[in-house]
Formats: structure tokens, sequence, C-alpha cells
């Protein structure tokens, strides 16, 4: 088998993978039932996609002087921010804002 038709070959059956997983909930005639657990444990998916990204990035500090870094800082506002107002908007924007003011402002 040469190499472009492999190539092609590995595209067409992740697209067609992709297209039937990203479809499954239209395919069906009527709703899907889903438990209570699983309703419940799904409100927490954005918070933990978030962390995904967000964890890494706080664990692999490259700065000589970590207080000195804008991460950590800009973490625990908007972590504060967060557990006072529990809106996710204004965290990311609070979060945000301190990381550029300390990036930008004080050259951390």
């Amino acid at each position: 088998m040469s190499d472009t038709l492999y190539v092609l070959s590995v595209v067409a059956g992740l697209s067609l993978v992709s297209v039937v997983n990203r479809s499954f909930f239209f395919i069906p005639r009527r709703e899907l039932p889903l438990p209570g657990a699983l309703k419940r444990g799904l409100r927490y998916a954005p918070l933990a996609a978030l962390m995904g990204v967000i964890a890494p990035e706080l664990i692999a500090l490259d700065s000589a002087l970590p207080w000195r870094d804008g991460r950590p800082w800009a973490a625990l506002a908007a972590a504060g921010y967060g557990l006072v107002r529990r809106g996710i908007f204004g965290t990311i924007l609070l979060g945000m804002s301190v990381l550029w003011a300390l990036k930008f402002g004080l050259g951390w």
C-alpha cells in the first residue's frame, strides 16, 4: 500500500468516526434518557476542561523567582472571585486582567 493511499484511508476513517460520534445524538427519533447522576456530573464538565488547561500552566512555572510569575497570582485572584461570586465569566475576566496587568504592567 502506498503512503498516499494509507494517509487518505486514515483521514477518511478518522473523519467517519468523528462524524458518527458527533451525530450520535441526532440519530435516535426520541430523546435518550440520561441518569440523574450523569446529568449532575455533566454540570462540572466545563470546569474540568478549564482546569485541564490551567493546571499544567500553574505546575510548570519556568521563572527562577516563582513569586515574580503572574500566573499563580492570577489564579489566586480568580479562585477568590470564583468562590465569592460563583460566576465563571467574571472569574476568567478577573484572572486574565490580573495576569495581563502583572505581565505587561510590571514585566513579570
